[in-house]
């Protein structure tokens, strides 16, 4: 049997409050396989990015987090922070929901998908921007070559999350989480940014675990394939 990439098993987190405490995850328990897609559905202010955030270790110290979460064995909940972000961001990797606020205003799209590659990989400055403008031209935007000495703001919704999906395979992650990738798109949009990921995951084979409240956006996925 193959192992799985990601293991969780009674998962639990819950937000301590001046009334006391607010259990937001209760007894989360599933597998994500190598190469798998897997649809995490419910609705708003169901937890889901929640049980996310704690599989990227983000949540604030205060949170109450117990169960287990494992990545290809090792357990994420006893790593340290310095032994966890070797892995968020270069095999664990999470397309957030609004890549407005996930992106730095200051900085150029090529910039910060080259400083995501060169903070894993011993490269070059020159090195990681060709890559950037490879990564760019892959997702689909267009002149990759001007886009990329360009700030989020002068990017559309759509082409903003093109640009976090070439962030999240910089680094050929093994599991690649997708927080409502296409909320507040148009349908025409949010077809071709589900495009833009299975060509991504086809490109990187990362096991992909999608997070959405909407069927149609899970009915357009290969869910459980391999």
């Amino acid at each position: 049997m193959t192992q799985p990439v990601l293991r969780i098993r009674d998962l639990h987190v819950a937000f301590p409050t001046d009334d006391g405490l607010v259990r937001a995850v209760r007894d989360v328990t599933f597998n994500v396989n190598p190469g798998e897609i897997v649809a995490v559905v419910g609705e708003s202010g169901s937890g889901k990015s929640v049980m996310a955030l704690a599989v990227m270790r983000l949540h604030a110290k205060s949170a109450k987090i117990s169960g287990s979460i494992e990545f290809e064995g090792p357990e994420l909940l006893d790593l340290t922070e310095r032994e966890m972000r070797s892995v968020r961001g270069n095999d664990v990797v999470m397309i957030f929901q609004d890549p407005m606020t996930a992106l730095n205003p200051v900085f150029t799209i090529g910039a910060q998908i080259s400083e995501m590659i060169r903070i894993h990989n011993s490269v070059s400055k020159s090195a990681a921007m060709k890559r950037a403008v490879e990564l760019l031209d892959l997702v689909g935007v267009p002149e990759p070559q001007r886009r990329v000495k360009q700030y989020p703001h002068e990017y559309s919704g759509g082409m903003r999350q093109r640009a976090m999906i070439a962030m999240s395979i910089a680094n050929d992650p093994k599991l690649l989480i997708a927080d409502e990738p296409t909320t507040a798109l148009d349908v025409t949009i949010q077809a071709q940014v589900l495009e833009v990921m299975m060509a991504a995951q086809e490109a990187t084979g990362a096991a992909i675990m999608i997070i959405t409240h909407d069927l149609g956006v899970v009915a357009a996925w290969p869910i459980g394939s391999r």
